[in-house]
This record gives C-alpha cells, sequence and structure tokens, in this order.
C-alpha cells in the first residue's frame, strides 16, 4: 500500500470534509463525499490510506458460525492484515440490517495501530466502539451479526461505500461532519490547497462576525480583498 508522507498528512488533519469537496470540484470530482455516515463519537480528523473489505449478500450454506474458523475467511483476513496507519473501509451495499463488526474487531485493528473505521452499514457493540480512540463511521447501529446479511468476499480491492468509489490507497479524511475521498495521486496537492483556504476562511470568518458583508469578500472579487487579507496574514502569522 501507498503511504502517506507525514507533511501531507498532518496538514489534512487541519482542513474540514467541507473544504476538502470544494477542493476537489475546482479538481472536477464530485462525488467525493460518502453519503449518511455518522461519527460516532466526535473527535480529531481521521486521515490514512483506505484498505478495504467487500461483503456480498448472504447465503445460508456459506454463512454459519463455523466460518469464522476458516482463516481465509476475508473479514477476519482483512482485520488481521490491515496495515497500521490505514483506513479499514468496508463496503457493505448500504445494508444496515446486519453489522459490518463490531467492538473485538474493531478493537483488534486499533491494536494494530490502524486509524479507524468506515462502513455504510451498521456496527454492533457501538456505545463499546465509541470509547475506542480510533474513530468509527457508519449508517446507524446494528446489533445482528454480519453472518444474517453480508458475506465477506473480497480484502483490498476497489469499492463503493457510501455511493463513493474507493480505491486501495485512496486517502481517507474524517471529521466531525463525515468522511471524503481524495484519491491518492491529488492527496499533496489537494491538502496543500485545502491548507491556503482554510486561512482565508478563517480571514473572511472574521470579518464577517465583525459585520462585513460577503459581496466581495467571499469570493474574493473585490481587488481590495487580496491586499487586506495580506496583511492579516502578515499580523496573525499565517
Amino acid at each position: 500500500m501507498a503511504s502517506l508522507d507525514r507533511t501531507t498528512h498532518d496538514k489534512l488533519m487541519a482542513v474540514s470534509t467541507a473544504t476538502l469537496t470544494t477542493v476537489l470540484f475546482k479538481r472536477g470530482l464530485k462525488n467525493i463525499f460518502l453519503q449518511g455516515l455518522h461519527r460516532l463519537r466526535p473527535g480529531e480528523n481521521m486521515v490514512g490510506p483506505a484498505y478495504t473489505l467487500r461483503y456480498i449478500p448472504a447465503r445460508e450454506d456459506l454463512d454459519t458460525l463455523e466460518s469464522f474458523a476458516d482463516r481465509t475467511n476475508a473479514q477476519r483476513k482483512g482485520v488481521e492484515e490491515c496495515p497500521p496507519g490505514a483506513i479499514f473501509m468496508i463496503d457493505a451495499r448500504g445494508d444496515a440490517s446486519a453489522a459490518s463488526a463490531g467492538c473485538i474487531l474493531a478493537t483488534r485493528l486499533q491494536a494494530r495501530s490502524c486509524r479507524g473505521i468506515v462502513t455504510d452499514g451498521g456496527f454492533r457493540d457501538t456505545p463499546e466502539i465509541a470509547e475506542l480512540d480510533m474513530p468509527g463511521f457508519h449508517a446507524r447501529p446494528s446489533a445482528p451479526t454480519n453472518l444474517t446479511r453480508h458475506h465477506a468476499v473480497a480484502v483490498n480491492d476497489p469499492i463503493a461505500c457510501g455511493g463513493v468509489s474507493v480505491f486501495p490507497g485512496d486517502i481517507i479524511v474524517g471529521d466531525n461532519e463525515g468522511v471524503v475521498c481524495i484519491p491518492h495521486h491529488m492527496a499533496h496537492d489537494v491538502a496543500d490547497e485545502a491548507v491556503e483556504m482554510t486561512v482565508f476562511e478563517d480571514f473572511v470568518m472574521e470579518l464577517v462576525k465583525q459585520g462585513a458583508s460577503t459581496f466581495g469578500l467571499y469570493p474574493p472579487t473585490d481587488p481590495s480583498t487580496a491586499n487586506r487579507f495580506k496583511a492579516w496574514r502578515q499580523e496573525k502569522g499565517r
């Protein structure tokens, strides 16, 4: 799996998914915000490369409790092989009628130094997962075991999650609003622009709180805005 350099990682830790969606939109990408996901507990950003698990509908002759004893079981294999620093991304076909995973597997991922777990389905043991240091995002709580609805079929293949195409190694960023998928080859440039955009929006917010109109300020169509912004950056050390 392609790694993410520390500088880019730290920049993405400091920007919002809202800002990232705008930066990506400017590059022509419109469908990069995973739909219908909720964070179990607010906290700092989640950033890392995607490591994926794909489910198809369960089949009764295959999805029995005994299947967990098989070391090739894709769900268990994926958890045990997810690299440190990665985000474990689960394609549950948007089906939250059974759990994509529970607290034991999430805790194992945390012990392996993974940075987060995301599904477009549901989690069981959500009160316990919410207490982990590792962020979790899902559609809603779901107590039934995954075997009742899901058959784990592939690890680290391209998936769909929340209506978004996610390829292994894509950079995943989650905040308290949701989750964005950034194509890996764009991550460095997107991070740089998002940081610059965040600084400008902090400048705009300060003026708006003081009573300024957004006309000519946001977007900065008034020629004087650039000079005011430059002076503000010097004053604030930004």
